[in-house]
Order: C-alpha cells, then structure tokens, then sequence
C-alpha cells in the first residue's frame, strides 16, 4: 500500500504479523505478570458496558481517558502546597499526579504489577481536590452527606462520567491511608507512591519557598534517605522493591518506613501546620465556603452544571470543587466583593 511518512520509513517489520490485538497481549499480560496482579479482560468491569477496545487493554483505555480529561488538565491550576504561586517551579496537583505515577510505576513494573491499572490511578488519584489543597476538604464538607473526601469524591462524581474500570476507581477512593484498603495490589502501591513522592517533593518546594532549609530536615531521615529528592525517592522504592521481593506482600522495609513517617511528621510540623499555614488555610475555608453559598444561590451562574436548578447545592458543590485555584480567586473579587489584595497566596 502507499506509504506517508514523518521523515524516513523506519522499519518494524511485517506489520501483519507484529500488530498484536487487544486478546493476544492480555495472553502475554497473563503470563508475565505476578500471581496476586489484577489482569485486564476485555473492555473491564465498567458501570455502563462497553464494547472492548481492539488494541488497548481497559486499564490502558482508562489511563487515556484520564490523561484527555478536562478534570485532570485542571490539576495544573490547583495547588499542591502553595496557593497560586507566582513561582512555576513550584509543584501543581499535575505535576504531583505526575510525580506519584512515576514512582507507583517504579515499583509496580519490577514487582509485575499491572503499570497500566498502577499508572491510570495514580494519574487520577487526586482529580477530587478542590481549588487550595486539603482546605478545600474542609470548606466543602458541610455541604455534602458524611463529609468531603478528596478521594471519594473524586471516585464517585468527578471521574464517574469517564466510565472507568472498578479496579481504577477503588484505587483512586481507597489511595489515601485514612480511607480502607484498597482492594489491589496496584491500588496499595500508589497509596504509597502518593506519600512517597509528596513528603519528598513538598520539602524541596519548602526549600525553595525559603520556609525551610535542607539541614533542618532530623537525622532519623536524611542519614536513611539522604535529603536529595533523587536519592531520597530512590531510597523509598528500593526499600519497597526489597519487601516486596522478600515476603510477596506489598509494603517497605522499616528503616525506610520509620524515615518515610518521620519526614511526613516533619513536613506537617514545619511546612503545613505552622501558624502561617494555619491561617492562609482558614481564609481559604472562608471563601470557598463564601462562594459556594453564593453559586447555590444563584444556580443560573453555573453554566457546566445542567441540573444546577434541580440540586443547586450539590451543583455548587461541583462547580467551586473543580476550579483551579486562580479562578476561585477571581471569583471571589466578582461574586464576593473580595479585595484582590486580601486574597489568600502561598503556602
């Protein structure tokens, strides 16, 4: 047949005979990987029915569908650590989802989990957060029956119109450690993954933000980790790759576990609990509360939210949780009267 080509026609081979369809690599999926791994097969255990994809596995379809998706392009505008930074080295959700997908992978790959079921729920573990972090949670938990969760939340209504298989979306509602088990192998590794990346990577933005210094960090972690995210992470995954291989169960040897719990102390006490944090957060609960009272007062202002008349409350609720953290502001100065000086910035 004719051939277009980028630049040259680099060859593969007989392509009739190398294109593997969506069955034959669930057969190579099913050998290679490890016995207590979750195995796709066909289109997935989904809400709604579908017809299987011809290439794709239901857990490479789900990491696609996530990574095309409107509520993971918004993590770029929410806040890790530090509302609206006017520093973009500083890390955004996206780039923590990022983060924590690398390292899941990291250790779901060698341990013969399955990547792609690892890779889609940590890409869209934290597509529940609200606009400023953990104070959306609270903001927002009034509003909403048995309380905001970030995790659940983010299972259950952002991701539900994605469709995803149930093995993703349990990982996703069960990734954080207060919430019960996740049902996978798969889903346990990017609940570490996910504390493992952010303990590292919100103390080099600390450092970075001038709020703490490298040599501040207590011994019980830099002499078992070292204080390099690099090595730090290194560190981290290779204690769990080591567990992993010794006792067949996921989890982390305890020199690096005991270091992991002592920095995330660490990081609570002087990054995200000190007073300054304290009371930036209290703001933040305020307005986005402020807002969405007023949103649920006038539900012809929330145009993406069709059924806003019927449930107001709820589509409020939607609408304020899935602004980033520049457009909460912004409408904060519209709708609330808010002086654009007296806006909450930072940590």
């Amino acid at each position: 047949m004719d051939l277009v080509t980028a630049h040259r026609a680099a060859a593969v081979g007989e392509a009739r005979h190398r294109l593997a369809d969506r069955a034959a690599r669930e057969e190579l999926e099913w050998a290679a990987l490890a016995p207590g791994a979750v195995r796709a097969v066909g289109a997935g255990n989904r809400a709604r029915p579908e017809a299987p994809d011809p290439v794709r596995t239901c857990f490479e379809r789900d990491r696609d569908r996530i990574q095309h998706s409107r509520p993971f392009r918004r993590l770029a505008g929410k806040c890790q650590v530090f509302v609206a930074p006017d520093d973009d080295h500083l890390r955004t959700r996206l780039t923590h989802a990022i983060e924590v997908a690398q390292v899941a992978v990291g250790i779901a790959r060698p341990a013969g989990l399955n990547v792609a079921l690892t890779e889609a729920a940590a890409l869209a573990h934290d597509c529940g957060h609200g606009p400023a972090g953990h104070a959306s949670e609270e903001a927002l938990s009034p509003y909403v029956d048995g309380g905001y969760h970030h995790a659940v939340y983010g299972a259950d209504v952002v991701l539900s119109p994605l469709n995803l298989c149930a093995e993703t979306l349990d990982a996703v509602r069960n990734h954080s450690w207060n919430r019960p088990a996740p049902l996978t192998a798969e889903g346990e590794v990017v609940a570490w993954a996910d504390r493992i990346a952010y303990v590292c990577h919100d103390f080099e933005d600390a450092v970075r933000a001038g709020i703490v210094g490298v040599g501040d960090l207590p011994a019980e972690v830099s002499e078992v980790v070292g204080v390099r995210r690099s090595v730090q992470l290194n560190a981290f995954i290779t204690a769990m790759l080591d567990a992993i291989a010794a006792t067949g169960r996921v989890g982390m040897r305890p020199a690096e576990a005991g270091a992991l719990a002592a920095f995330r102390e660490f990081n609570f006490e002087r990054i995200y609990l000190r007073p300054a944090s304290v009371a930036q957060a209290k703001r933040v609960i305020g307005l986005l509360r402020a807002l969405t009272e007023w949103y649920a007062g006038h539900p012809a202002a929330m145009s993406d939210e069709p059924d806003a008349l019927a449930d107001p409350l709820a589509a409020a609720v939607r609408h304020v949780s899935g602004m980033t953290d520049r457009y909460a502001l912004r409408m904060a100065v519209e709708h609330l009267g808010w002086d654009p000086a007296e806006l909450p910035r930072g940590a």
